[in-house]
C-alpha cells in the first residue's frame, strides 16, 4: 500500500480540509544535489541535453530608430511575473533581427527566467512568438521535457538558483549555470498531468491570496480615511462649522489655522554621490539611507549602504531624531509617504532624493506631520502638485515647503495622535492576521510545487 504524504497546509478555512497525497510506490537515488530520491521510473536530464536551445537575446542600439516600433515583442525581465506573456511593452523591427544575430524569435511555450539583479529567478512562459533582452534566459524546443513542467520545476528551484548566483552588488545567474541544471523528468504524459494539477491548484491559491490582499487594501483605506478625518476635523469638531476647502483638501475645521510647512519646519536635502576627493581630504565612512529604504509609512533597513565623505560635511546630511522622511519621487499612489526617524542607525546620512523634514516641535509634532503626509489629505496634495509620468510622480522642496497644514495646538495634536493609535490598533491587528494567512498560503504553494515536481507526491489521480 502506498505511503501517504501530507503537506503542511494553511488553516482549513483557507483551503478546506487538510489533504493527503499518495506517494509513488518505488523510489531510487536521484543523483541530483538538493534532492535525495525520485520515483523509480523517472529519469534525470541535464538541461543542456534536454533542450535544443538555451539562449538569451540582446538590446539593439536605442539611438537607432529603425530598430524600434515594429511588431515583434521584445521581452525584458520586468515582464517576467510568473505568467504567460503574449505581448511586450516594447517591440522591435525585422531590421533589428537581421542586424543582431543574437536576437532570436522564440516560439510559444518557451520558458523564460531572469538572470540578473532584483528580478533574478522570476519566470514567464511565452504565449506568442517574441524576442528577449540579454537578461532573460530562454529554454526552447525539447522532445523530453514539457515546457509547463519545466516552468514549475524552475519555480520550485528558485531559492537554489539564487544561491548559485555570483557577483558583487548584483546577483547574476549565468547561462552556464542554467545549462548544468539536472532535472528529474517523468514520462511526458505524467509531466503534463503534474503541470495541469499545479496550474489548477496554484490558480486556486492565487485567487485566495488576491482576495486577502484586497481585504488588506480595504483596511488600509479605512485606516487612511480615519487618520485623514482626525487630522482635518479634530476630535471634538465633527459636524461643526467647516472651512471651505480647495478641490484637494475637502473640509478642514474652521478654528484651525492653515500654515505652510516652511513656516513650522526646515527641509533638509540630502547627499549627492559622485564627488571625488583627490586632495588628501580625510574621509569618514557613514551609513547612507536611500529612496529604496523609505517605504509608505515604514522603513526597510534590510540593506543599508555606506559612503565616504569629509567629517566637515557629515553634520549637514546626518539624520536627527524626529526627522520626517519623504521621498522626492516614486510610485504615483505612494508619493507623500512620511516616516519619523527614531535614530535606528547611529550617524546615518540620507540621499539627495530623500527629504528630511525637521519640525519645530513646539508647534508641530513629527508624528502629526507624518500622519498628515500619509493621510488621504496629504496624498491628495502631493498628487495634485506632482510632476507625473505614466507610472511615476515626483515633487520638489518648493512644493514640500508649500504643503498647507491644518495646525491645531501641540496639545490637541497629541490627543489626536493618541486617538488615532487606539482606533488604528484593531485595524492593524486585522491586517497583520490576514498577512499571516497570505504568508501561509504562499509557503503552502511553494511546498506543493516542490513536492509535485520532485516526485514526493503522486498527483496523477488528482490531475485526472
Amino acid at each position: 500500500m502506498n505511503q501517504l504524504h501530507t503537506l503542511h497546509q494553511p488553516p482549513a478555512k483557507a483551503l478546506g480540509n487538510r489533504r493527503s497525497f499518495l506517494r509513488y510506490p518505488h523510489y531510487r537515488h536521484a543523483n541530483i544535489e538538493w534532492i535525495d530520491q525520485i520515483p523509480a521510473h523517472w529519469t534525470v536530464w541535464k538541461a543542456a541535453h534536454a533542450f535544443e536551445i538555451i539562449g538569451s537575446g540582446t538590446t539593439p542600439k536605442s539611438e537607432n530608430l529603425d530598430y524600434y516600433g515594429g511588431n515583434i515583442p521584445w521581452v525584458t525581465t520586468s515582464e517576467l511575473r510568473e505568467s504567460t506573456i503574449t505581448d511586450a511593452a516594447q517591440k522591435i523591427t525585422h531590421a533589428a533581427l537581421k542586424d543582431y544575430p543574437s536576437l532570436k524569435l522564440y516560439a510559444p511555450g518557451t520558458v523564460l527566467i531572469a538572470m540578473y539583479g532584483a528580478t533574478i529567478g522570476r519566470l514567464g512562459i511565452l504565449g506568442a512568438p517574441a524576442t528577449v533582452n540579454q537578461a532573460c534566459c530562454a529554454f526552447a524546443k525539447s522532445a523530453v521535457v514539457d515546457s509547463k513542467f519545466m516552468y514549475h520545476w524552475l519555480a520550485a528551484r528558485r531559492p537554489v538558483l539564487i544561491s548559485l548566483s555570483a557577483g558583487g552588488g548584483q546577483p547574476n545567474l549565468s547561462q552556464a549555470d542554467l545549462r548544468q541544471l539536472r532535472v528529474p523528468v517523468p514520462p511526458l504524459n505524467e509531466q503534463r498531468a503534474i503541470a495541469a494539477f499545479l496550474d489548477r491548484e496554484t490558480a486556486r491559491i492565487d485567487a485566495l491570496i488576491a482576495k486577502k490582499q484586497r481585504l488588506i487594501g480595504l483596511l488600509e483605506e479605512k485606516g487612511a480615511a480615519l487618520i485623514s478625518r482626525a487630522v482635518t476635523t479634530g476630535l471634538n469638531h465633527v459636524g461643526s462649522e467647516e472651512a471651505e476647502g480647495t478641490d484637494w483638501t475637502g473640509s478642514v475645521i474652521a478654528q484651525w489655522p492653515i500654515k505652510r510647512l516652511k513656516y513650522v519646519a526646515t527641509i533638509q536635502t540630502g547627499l549627492t554621490l559622485g564627488k571625488k576627493y583627490d586632495d588628501g581630504t580625510q574621509l569618514a565612512r557613514r551609513p547612507y539611507l536611500r529612496v529604496a529604504n523609505v517605504q509608505d509609512g515604514y522603513l526597510d533597513l534590510a540593506e543599508i549602504t555606506e559612503v565616504e565623505l569629509p567629517e566637515s560635511d557629515i553634520e549637514r546630511y546626518e539624520l536627527q531624531e524626529g526627522d520626517v522622511l519623504m521621498t522626492e519621487g516614486g510610485d504615483f499612489d505612494k508619493l507623500g509617504r512620511g516616516y519619523v526617524w527614531h535614530s535606528q542607525i547611529e550617524g546615518c546620512l540620507h540621499q539627495n532624493h530623500v527629504f528630511a523634514v525637521r519640525p519645530r516641535k513646539e508647534s508641530l509634532l513629527p508624528e502629526y506631520l507624518a500622519a498628515l503626509m500619509t493621510s488621504t489629505y496629504g496624498k491628495a496634495y502631493f498628487a495634485s502638485t506632482a510632476n507625473q509620468t505614466t507610472n511615476l510622480a515626483s515633487t520638489n522642496s518648493t512644493k514640500l515647503k508649500g504643503f498647507p497644514l491644518p495646525l491645531p495646538t501641540a496639545k490637541e495634536q497629541r490627543a489626536i495622535l493618541n486617538w488615532v493609535r487606539l482606533q488604528a490598533d484593531p485595524i492593524d491587528r486585522a491586517a497583520s492576521g490576514i498577512q499571516r494567512g497570505i504568508d501561509s498560503l504562499r509557503e503552502y504553494r511553494a511546498a506543493l510545487i516542490s513536492a509535485a515536481v520532485t516526485g514526493k507526491i503522486d498527483v496523477r489521480e488528482e490531475a485526472a
